[in-house]
């Protein structure tokens, strides 16, 4: 790796640990402050869950079309979709905080089997998108920093971690979504 490439890793690296610690705090400080029960006189937002779950559906659209594009060689294309994939993660994460925010949040009401399959989609779907923001923010600054051969090894760890809290959202929203008041 050339010097400038190292400087460009490690001037991102700061920023890399700062966001993966920050985000998800945020979000759960955020998850807990409800407006409308401090006082404030705001609308629920009820109407984000379907708009912020589509989000998340054409994350994953955008995510294997990337990949798609890369292996036909077409670089920019794969750039700018997974510049759109990463747009579509920040505002899915701004309307689901918004959403949190000012709505109570909805009790899943399936029993026996489905109400485990729900929960274990779930968990892991909120383990994961915690643990997505580093390496999604690692896969990009390698490519910044054009370490294409760094960049392609740790691709091949965050797409599928990626492509599973895309699709598994939509699915807990799909599960939940009979549920909502």
């Amino acid at each position: 790796m050339i010097e400038s490439e190292k400087k460009l890793e490690s001037k991102f690296n700061k920023w890399i640990v700062l966001l993966s610690v920050a985000i998800p705090v945020v979000v759960v400080l955020l998850f807990s402050v409800n407006l409308r029960k401090m006082g404030f006189d705001v609308e629920p937002l009820t109407f984000l869950p379907p708009i912020y779950a589509t989000i998340n559906g054409i994350t994953a659209v955008l995510l294997v079309s990337a990949v798609l594009a890369i292996k036909n060689g077409n670089r920019k294309l794969h750039e700018n979709l997974m510049k759109g994939a990463i747009g579509c993660s920040i505002a899915f994460l701004g309307m689901y905080v918004a959403y949190h925010m000012t709505s109570d949040s909805t009790r899943f009401g399936g029993e026996g089997l489905i109400k485990y399959v729900y929960y274990f989609i779930l968990f892991t779907h909120i383990v994961l998108s915690v643990i997505i923001i580093p390496l999604v923010l690692v896969t990009y600054v390698r490519a910044l920093a054009q370490v294409f051969d760094k960049h392609k090894k740790i691709a091949k760890i965050t797409f599928p971690i990626w492509l599973y809290v895309a699709v598994t959202g939509v699915v807990v929203y799909l599960m939940i979504s009979p549920y909502y008041v």
